[in-house]
This record gives structure tokens, sequence and C-alpha cells, in this order.
């Protein structure tokens, strides 16, 4: 324990505040042209039921968000075949903005330096009416 820095508490909304700094997140229309032209892999890290309940953004990739990192890391031995590179740009969506920032932020320490999320998530996604696939 001796040379560890010991940080003192912080509250939720000040830490993704926090984390929020460190990077240019990207509004429904913005990603929905950076996936349709190849410039960004939309990853879905819903859970189950709510991909179920609202429908998924075609062609994401959905990747549980306790299995991210292990898919996206490019050099790790469980990655997925879209984990191309670390200059992968990454847009990872949630249900309403608030996991996938904090999972852009881990990819982030992974060297996916271009990682972002979606403000609003799949909602404001589905509000700016975007397509969504249902499931049902």
């Amino acid at each position: 324990m001796s040379g560890e820095r010991v940080r003192p508490p912080v509250g939720i909304d000040e830490f993704l505040e926090r984390v929020r700094r460190g990077y240019e997140r990207v509004e429904p229309g913005e990603a929905y042209t950076a996936a349709r032209t190849g410039e960004a892999l939309l990853v879905d890290i819903r859970y189950a039921a709510l991909r179920e309940r609202d429908g998924l953004v075609p062609g994401a990739l959905v990747v549980e968000r306790n299995e991210l990192e292990w898919r996206l890391d490019p050099w790790g031995s469980h990655r997925l075949p879209e984990a191309t590179g670390h200059d992968l740009r990454v847009v990872v969506i949630c249900n309403e903005g608030y996991a996938s920032s904090l999972a852009a932020a881990s990819l982030h320490r992974l060297g996916l330096n271009r990682a972002t999320d979606l403000v609003g998530g799949f909602q404001a996604w589905r509000a700016a009416g975007l397509p969504v696939t249902l499931t049902n």
C-alpha cells in the first residue's frame, strides 16, 4: 500500500462529468452517419431485457457490458473480429447514455482513444427517429 495515491471520494455525477471531459461524445445523427459510412462501429451494451423490450440498432454489434473490454481489446485473446486495432472508432450505446460514458472511458484506458458514447443512449436514438429493429 505504500506509494499508493489515495483519492478523495467523488459522487457519480462529478465522476461522469470528469470522464466525459476526456473525449467528445456524439449525438444520434452523427453516430448514424458514421456507422453508415463505415467510420464508426456502434456497440450496444444494453442488457438483453432492454434489447428485447425496445429493439436493436440495426448494424450495431451487441456486446454485454461485462465483456466489452475483452471483446474490443485488439490484443486480447477473446477479441471479436471487429476489434481490428487501437485506432478503431467505437460508439458505445447504453439505454440512456450513462453506463456508456463509463464504458467509453474504460476503452480509452485500453488504448482505444477514439472510443466515445452516444449522448442520451438508445432512447435518444429512437427519439431522433433513427432506425430500430424490433425483436418481438
